[in-house]
């Protein structure tokens, strides 16, 4: 007799928690029971999910009493760090989109085509990276293998949904200073080298994210990285410029076929056919398109690229539930 499995979507009428709702009837995985929960402003939501009417209920410390097997939260940093644990107490794996445990030196960071394995060393909390960090890393994890990164730099270029609803209605409304609901200033026709908060050194807390995360995710301390993260005018997929150099030389149609033939990659890399990644084409999927394949004349065993991908899936809803899928 097949197991049933219960799962819990904690904020679930948010942008991400509804993103991974789209993503699961998508998937439709059999024998799952679904629950969805969120804050009391919203508690009592109707939304509809695989044909049925789910009342969205308030997240209490009681909430899973009845006993879960997964809960996703994607309900930020202060609800995960006083719910995730009680979950975890009471049987429940979460797999959480905060960053409240990304750091945390006993809690797994995980991307499943880079880490699967360190998916076994959970005691109940998986933390998912950053949406930046996720789709690099699914790029940067065979060339490390293949040619041993020495330096990364990140330049990137973030879509306003990763900021969320506010976000994007900033930029859909054209939002000027007087009725801003989330950046500092104007993201309609401009561009915010701002993500998350400024730190003490002048790098932004969304820069650090993504130092940081890519050394504990690829098992590298050593790698040297620096980022510089701007968001702009754009609904929804991130892109990245990276700079690679590598311990090792490498050929260049190689690299591409080994991107080529990686997990979770689509290579999209034409010039002159005006062939490249483009958020109009990552929107809605679960791959990191990566192009612009370059050899970095100015230093040597150095590589540049270009990757898109939709950052509400891949980057959050999507990774999450593939993480989950692998536990199955």
């Amino acid at each position: 007799m097949n197991k049933t499995y219960k799962l819990a979507i904690v904020g679930a009428t948010g942008l991400v928690g509804r993103t991974a709702l789209k993503v699961l009837e998508e998937k439709n995985l059999p024998n799952f029971e679904y629950k969805l929960f969120c804050s009391k402003k919203s508690a009592g939501t109707t939304i509809k999910f695989l044909g049925k009417d789910y009342i969205t209920e308030e997240l209490t410390e009681n909430s899973f009493d009845e006993g879960f097997d997964f809960a996703i939260f994607s309900a930020g940093g202060d609800t995960a760090k006083k719910f995730a644990p009680i979950a975890a107490n009471k049987g429940c794996t979460v797999i959480d989109n905060s960053s409240a445990f990304r750091m945390d030196e006993d809690i797994p960071l995980v991307v499943p085509e880079v880490n699967p394995e360190d998916i076994n060393l959970n005691h109940g909390i998986i933390a998912n990276p950053n949406c930046s960090t996720i789709q690099a890393v699914v790029c940067l994890k065979p060339l490390d293998d293949k040619y041993k990164i020495k330096r990364i730099v990140y330049s990137t270029y973030q879509a306003v949904s990763g900021a969320g609803k506010n976000g994007l209605e900033d930029l859909l409304n054209h939002s000027q200073e007087n009725d801003l609901k989330k950046f500092p200033h104007p993201i309609y026709n401009n561009c915010l080298p701002h993500i998350d908060v400024f730190m003490d050194d002048g790098y932004t807390k969304e820069e650090h994210k993504m130092i940081n995360e890519t050394r504990k995710i690829l098992g590298r301390k050593d790698i040297k990285i620096t980022a510089t993260t701007v968001r702009v005018p754009v609904e929804n997929c991130h892109g990245e410029s990276i700079n690679i150099e590598f311990e090792n030389d490498f050929d260049l149609d190689e690299v591409k076929m080994l991107l080529k033939n990686s997990n979770g990659v689509i290579l999209l890399d034409e010039p002159q056919n005006d062939v490249y990644p483009l958020a109009t084409i990552a929107n809605g999927s679960d791959s990191v398109y990566v192009g612009r394949i370059r050899r970095d004349f100015s230093q040597e065993n150095s590589l540049n690229l270009w990757c898109v991908a939709d950052n509400i899936r891949k980057g959050a809803a999507s990774n999450a539930i593939q993480i989950m899928e692998k536990m199955l």
